[in-house]
């Protein structure tokens, strides 16, 4: 599993306290930024997490504003991308389980860092339950 983690800069502390998390872990990662508290629109990290997820060089993406709202929705602007915003580890579950979602978008100002590092071992350690969840699944993708 590798993993492709971006924020901008609302959401720098946070992305910070994951980028430890996921060291300590163990879990493979790369930072794209940012890697200060400069201002920077949200929509330039989510196309590069998201393109380098379509590529096949990430298996999951964590992206980290404000309220993440705005990742979850540059993200999504890519066909091919399920970009999922959780604020508890139960949507973090079925956003894998039901829906495949590949990248996680969480909101630094709506979320503290230990429930933030619970929602990502959530997602990076929930499969994709399949079956009835396949129809679905390709439903969305034919609106891409």
């Amino acid at each position: 599993m590798r993993v492709a983690l971006g924020s901008d800069h609302a959401g720098f502390n946070l992305k910070e306290q994951i980028r430890k998390h996921l060291e300590q872990t163990g879990m493979s990662f790369k930072d794209f930024g940012v890697f200060c508290e400069n201002r920077i629109d949200y929509p330039d990290i989510a196309v590069a997490v998201s393109k380098a997820i379509l590529a096949g060089e990430f298996n999951r993406g964590i992206l980290i504003c404000g309220t993440g709202i705005g990742m979850t929705i540059a993200a999504n602007k890519h066909a091919g991308i399920r970009a999922a915003l959780c604020g508890e580890t139960y949507s973090a579950r079925c956003a894998r389980a039901h829906t495949d979602a590949t990248v996680l978008a969480m909101g630094s100002r709506v979320i503290g860092s230990g429930l933030a590092a619970d929602i990502v071992d959530v997602f990076l350690a929930t499969p994709f339950d399949g079956g009835r969840h396949n129809r679905r699944i390709e439903k969305i993708s034919l609106l891409e």
